[in-house]
């Protein structure tokens, strides 16, 4: 279980390519699977902490995912968990938590990822809201160790609620285990800022979304209790590309550089 915060891990992501259901599929669920166990054995290899598998292919994103994803995403995300010795965390776009929980408990995953817990999201699918109500029934009816990591102010998106007081409903209200603060868009870096808040003051660990690469690192370690990487881990720092070994062991081993000036 993702539970070392105090080391703060490093989560590779694991895109996958657009699943059955979704525009863009090619009907070979059997390269989806391909391709996701092999950047989950990279992360693995390179000394990644944990992987977190999402349907970043299935564009354009519903707001919450029909049958037809949920039976394939957990077929590919089966064969990913079974495939590596990593904690596996949950993220099913856009904004479907029920889903992602579903499919990580099946799975005996360790947590999932919920763009938006509390509150409100203008976004390209439209007017998102909360869904912090629903998934805490859902917890509820399904106990286990899963872990809920919530955005505040989630990417892709416009938000008219201060910072502050989303990530304090989030977590208050919204019962969130953990918030994610990201940049604006996939790729790009957090707003400082709002990250050294959300640090100062949050009950919860906070981890850094989106942006992380090796040039911004040190400065992120101040402030972060644990990475979630994607783009810049890719081949030539391009998120469409497969996971890049080189890449991805530059950030671990500065990662152990770091842990090691904080004994």
């Amino acid at each position: 279980m993702l539970t070392e915060f105090e080391r703060k891990p490093l989560i590779g992501m694991v895109h996958l390519r657009p699943l059955p259901g979704s525009y863009l599929y090619d009907g070979n669920l059997d390269g989806v699977i391909e391709s996701a166990l092999r950047d989950a054995k990279t992360l693995e290899e390179a000394g990644f902490d944990a992987i977190m598998v999402e349907n970043f292919g299935d564009v354009p994103f519903p707001k919450y995912v029909d049958k037809t994803t949920v039976a394939a995403f957990t077929v590919v995300a089966k064969e990913v968990r079974d495939g590596v010795n990593l904690p596996v965390g949950i993220n099913v776009l856009r904004n479907d938590g029920i889903a992602a929980y579903s499919i990580a408990y099946a799975l005996k995953a360790d947590f999932v990822r919920v763009n938006v817990l509390s509150g409100v999201a203008y976004t390209d699918q439209g007017i998102i809201e909360g869904i912090a109500h629903e998934l805490a029934k859902l917890r509820k009816l399904l106990p286990g160790r899963i872990k809920v990591f919530a955005d505040v102010h989630v990417k892709h998106a416009v938000h008219f609620f201060d910072f502050e007081g989303a990530m304090r409903d989030t977590v208050e209200r919204g019962l969130a285990d953990a918030i994610v603060v990201s940049g604006k868009a996939t790729g790009k870096p957090v707003d400082m800022e709002k990250l050294a808040l959300a640090k100062r003051i949050s009950p919860v660990p906070v981890i850094v979304g989106s942006g992380t690469g090796y040039d911004n690192f040190p400065e992120l370690w101040k402030y972060t209790d644990a990475f979630i990487v994607g783009t810049w881990i890719k081949r030539d720092g391009k998120v469409e590309n497969e996971v890049s070994l080189e890449r991805a062991k530059k950030l671990v081993d500065l990662a152990k550089k770091l842990r090691g000036n904080e004994l």
